[in-house]
């Protein structure tokens, strides 16, 4: 991904930060120790994931799988879903198993052994629900997974400090807080971006 902010470091301000969220943040930057996605579902995530947010850096997507590993593996709810769809940690590990079953179907090689176009029609079809039923994933099971793989991996990334830093996100503002809150201005720690006026 291409900043927007060259030269802008969100990590630059983490001494402003009170410990408990500069300990949260450093930790997206791993090592990560997973609990629950094995080896081969972490390369699956990671694959998916990259096709989802147009960014192949190794670093940020360890850390979307890790993110997505921390969410299944909690022990709590997860408030709503439809009737007939699984719980998270059932559904994705088993969309995962089945995304590789369809490529092995329908282009006889495993998943990630595929080219990144073949990889992305499968995924489209998940999204579309459009696999046949027969398959044992009724179309909204189908576009649930896709929704949840999504939604999971999108708050990932952009909770990562590299994407913050190429968005111009100044990070967490306590305990300094925000002073000039007006739309348009910028206060003198936050970032501008090069070749406009923002922030004057």
């Amino acid at each position: 991904m291409e900043s927007m902010y060259p030269g802008y470091n969100v990590l630059d301000l983490q001494d402003e930060w009170d410990p408990h969220t500069r300990e949260i943040v450093n930790r997206r930057l791993g090592p990560f120790t997973f609990k629950l996605l094995s080896p081969w579902e972490q390369a699956m995530i990671k694959a998916v994931a990259e096709h989802l947010i147009c960014d192949g850096r190794e670093e940020i997507l360890e850390w979307v799988a890790f993110h997505v590993d921390e969410q299944l593996a909690k022990p709590f709810g997860e408030a709503q879903r439809k009737p007939g769809v699984p719980p998270q940690k059932e559904l994705v590990r088993r969309g995962l198993k089945t995304l590789d079953l369809w490529a092995k179907k329908h282009f006889s090689e495993a998943f990630l052994k595929l080219d990144a176009s073949r990889q992305l029609q499968l995924i489209s079809s998940f999204q579309q629900g459009s696999f046949h039923k027969d398959t044992g994933w009724e179309t909204d099971v189908q576009k649930e997974f896709f929704k949840k793989v999504l939604g999971l991996v999108t708050e990932a990334y952009y909770s990562h400090p590299w994407v913050w830093s190429e968005i111009g996100y100044g990070g967490p503002a306590y305990p300094r807080g925000y002073v000039r809150i007006e739309l348009g201005i910028t206060d003198p720690w936050e970032p501008r971006r090069v070749g406009t006026n923002e922030g004057s």
